[in-house]
């Protein structure tokens, strides 16, 4: 049987979206549930895969990985980008990499999920009600705030109507920002500083590269007010992680909502899990019914195409 690998399938779904019964025979699809982050685990578990899925960055793909694949002839990431995989060894190597599609609000929506819990301190209620108790906290207040955007992209302009519908300012910086772009769009161009003393609410947009790794460091988290939350739901290496356990434990910031960490799955012993005031969900802003019926249905259209010698959605070095 030829083998067509999904990987870090963690909640055993991935084989219900996309139509993987479209896939002919004598192809077999398997689906592996548990992340291998040992590198000589993965390549055992994939030596005799021609086809891997790989679920956005969770597993990484270097060239030192990739030249031990011999088998491996179409790499198929979720998503049009994966810092995980190393491009330009794939194609050294003769191996095909393809991106899919992906649902684009799914991650703003989370975004505003975790700034609610944090303003409102959700998630201290909702234990302190199963507990057998009654009102605990005072909750803050959106109307009036101001949100601080740390990137202005697809999924940053995505949030300015919703502050604009709580009532809240929306002040914004990127490197790039265009700044009649941004008043166009309903924010205020501001100076990175300038953003992190302002917001009540910082909140992350921004693509990660080895220029944008530790954006905000210590200096921009002790700018912020000693009321205001950050909020990261892009990439972990954005935020200088050690910075933000010291201003959570010092107090010097009201709190954090993160769903993205340095090392994922975040281990069970990791500082963050007991920091006060945070909120913490497991990297789940592309975790969404539409979101994984665009992924996989796009990655199995992929599959069809490389098969047919026409693949299409294929991602340069």
């Amino acid at each position: 049987m030829k083998r067509i690998v999904l990987l870090d399938d963690y909640q055993g779904v991935a084989l219900d979206y996309g139509g993987w019964d479209r896939i002919p025979e004598p192809w077999q699809v398997v689906a592996l549930e548990q992340y291998i982050g040992d590198a000589e685990e993965l390549v055992a578990a994939l030596g005799e895969a021609e086809v891997v899925v790989a679920m956005r960055e969770r597993t990484a793909f270097p060239a030192a990985v990739l030249d031990r694949l011999p088998d491996l002839k179409l790499l198929i990431t979720t998503g049009m980008g994966n810092v995980a995989i190393d491009v330009g060894a794939a194609r050294r190597n003769g191996v095909v990499v393809c991106g899919t599609g992906g649902h684009l609000p799914a991650t703003a929506e989370l975004a505003w999920g975790l700034i609610l819990a944090l303003v409102r301190s959700i998630p201290v209620e909702d234990a302190g009600m199963r507990d057998g108790g009654w009102q605990r906290t005072i909750g803050g207040d959106l109307e009036g705030a101001t949100l601080g955007l740390v990137g202005l992209g697809r999924l940053g302009r995505r949030m300015v109507p919703v502050a604009r519908a709580f009532g809240m300012d929306v002040v914004a910086w990127s490197e790039n920002l265009d700044p009649e772009e941004a008043r166009a769009g309903g924010a205020e161009p501001v100076a990175k500083l300038e953003l992190f003393e302002r917001a009540d609410v910082v909140s992350v947009h921004y693509k990660l590269s080895e220029r944008s790794r530790g954006l905000v460091g210590a200096a921009e988290i002790a700018a912020m007010k000693p009321s205001a939350y950050l909020v990261n739901t892009s990439r972990g290496p954005l935020v200088d992680t050690d910075a933000l356990l010291a201003a959570l434990a010092e107090g010097a910031i009201a709190g954090a909502g993160l769903d993205v960490y340095d090392t994922e799955p975040l281990p069970a012993d990791h500082p963050l899990r007991s920091a006060p005031r945070t909120v913490l969900t497991p990297h789940i802003g592309y975790v969404t019914e539409d979101t994984y019926a665009a992924f996989f249905g796009d990655a199995v259209e992929d599959v069809l195409a490389w098969l047919e010698g026409a693949p299409v959605r294929v991602l340069e070095a």
